[in-house]
């Protein structure tokens, strides 16, 4: 029979090869499960309002936050995706239909004002003859279509990954809220650590979450109204468009906000307004694009009482480290570093270090307690009969 260390070090074992396998059944689903976790660490305190409105029914308030989330998702990106699926389609349809009808000449017409004579410069120093560039234009158009179904299929398969992530998010948000309370309870129950320190740090995971995630929204908040006032400065055209679509894409750091604004830029210098162009351009650099680096600092910095510089540089350190999801994932680690230091120091550290013990030798005096002790030569305190004569 074996013995029970032998029996021990078997079962640390197993667990160990549990933890492997289940890193390896949660993966496909691990940015999902995170952000579902970021989330309803973000609207528990609304789903127990909810809840208590609804008479306890938490499966019907879980229901209607991820009902709210989908929606919030789907209305605005669904109206940007079909904004410019119909503009590009009718650009299509534009340059195809005056090339198989005039050809080169009737399509350089046609372009704004600021473009026509460049490119009518350019035509003329080809060495072809009119009918050689028209056949050539149509060539690449037929061409150009084949390429755009292609993209057209790659983009539909990205967007059904995407579609299936956000969906395993959405349902593990919805277990999430109407269970996190049990498996908050569950995990501490069966932590190594201390009683109360497994809670204590999913307390600092939920704080520093919902401070990325509310810093990061209402920065790109930010972004699209700043971007909209230079949109109206210039008068660019759909401002309101832009200005969604530099929304959205303030939230992926890896394309920024700024962007759009120096494609709207493009557009304008294009359509014959340089000095507009400009302007914009450099307010796009200057505002839109800056001004993440100064407000999603400060924003954060309020619910995690962490130093603006730390936060900055977490940031742009998960980020670089994990994708856009390290944008969550970088100050998260920061903080668990400095909870976990934190809790070490307070509980098992120096005995000087630990608070709220005045008796402790070397430890901070409480107010109101403050005495003066005298002591011998061997230090020991002295009493009333050892007390030092005024001769």
């Amino acid at each position: 029979m074996a013995s029970d260390q032998v029996a021990r070090r078997v079962f640390v074992g197993l667990i160990l090869l549990s933890i492997v396998l289940l890193c390896l059944v949660i993966r496909p689903f691990a940015e999902a499960f995170f952000l579902a976790a970021v989330l309803a660490g973000t609207f528990y305190g609304l789903h127990k309002r909810l809840r208590k409105r609804l008479r306890g029914h938490g499966s019907v308030s879980a229901g209607l936050i991820v009902t709210g989330i989908l929606l919030a998702l789907l209305l605005p990106l669904g109206g940007l995706t079909a904004f410019i699926v119909a503009e590009v389609s009718e650009g299509a349809r534009f340059v195809t239909q005056s090339v198989q009808k005039d050809g080169m000449t009737g399509l350089v017409e046609k372009l704004p004002g600021g473009v026509r004579g460049p490119v009518s410069k350019l035509i003329e120093r080809l060495p072809l003859e009119q009918e050689q560039i028209d056949q050539k234009l149509q060539e690449q158009v037929t061409t150009q279509g084949g390429t755009a179904a292609k993209a057209v299929t790659g983009a539909v398969a990205a967007t059904g990954t995407l579609v299936l992530q956000t969906t395993m998010m959405l349902i593990a948000l919805f277990f999430f809220l109407t269970d996190g309370a049990r498996l908050v309870q569950w995990i501490e129950s069966v932590s190594p650590l201390r009683r109360g320190q497994t809670r204590e740090l999913l307390l600092e995971f939920k704080n520093t979450s919902v401070s990325v995630l509310v810093s990061t929204v209402a920065t790109a908040g930010v972004q699209a109204v700043a971007a909209l006032i230079g949109f109206l400065i210039v008068g660019v055209p759909a401002p309101l468009f832009f200005a969604g679509l530099t929304f959205f894409l303030a939230l992926i750091p890896a394309v920024g906000a700024a962007v759009v604004v120096l494609f709207a830029a493009g557009l304008m210098f294009l359509s014959g307004h340089p000095w507009a162009a400009l302007f914009l351009a450099i307010w796009g650099v200057v505002v839109v694009g800056l001004v993440d680096n100064v407000v999603k600092p400060l924003l954060a910095r309020k619910g995690m009482n962490q130093h603006g510089a730390i936060i900055f540089f977490a940031l742009l350190g998960g980020l670089a480290a994990f994708g856009t999801v390290g944008l969550l994932l970088g100050p998260l680690i920061v903080a668990f570093f400095l909870s976990v230091v934190r809790i070490y120091e307070r509980d098992y550290g120096r005995p000087n270090s630990r608070l709220g013990d005045p008796a402790t030798p070397g430890g901070p005096v409480q107010p109101g307690n403050s005495r003066v002790v005298l002591t011998n030569e061997s230090g020991a305190p002295l009493t009333e009969g050892d007390a030092p004569s005024n001769h």
